[in-house]
């Protein structure tokens, strides 16, 4: 299992999902339905990418600061 950082570019605004995945492939599968369910209205996704990729141990995780 990993631990996935993937960085959203939406029309308007972007964001940041940590996701846990087996592969680069499921890690993407799943970004739609976790955009869905944060917004009344989905909005249209322009780019999605893997910024970082960790195994999973006790104490992963990521930083992500305020911009």
């Amino acid at each position: 299992m990993f631990l996935y950082k993937i960085e959203i570019e939406m029309e308007d605004t972007s964001a940041h999902l940590i996701l846990l995945a087996d592969t680069d492939e499921k890690a993407f599968s799943f970004v739609e339905s976790h955009v869905a369910r944060h917004y009344i209205k989905m909005p249209v996704l322009k780019s999605v990418a893997i910024v970082e990729k960790k195994r999973t141990e006790v104490g992963s995780g990521y930083l992500i600061p305020q911009s």
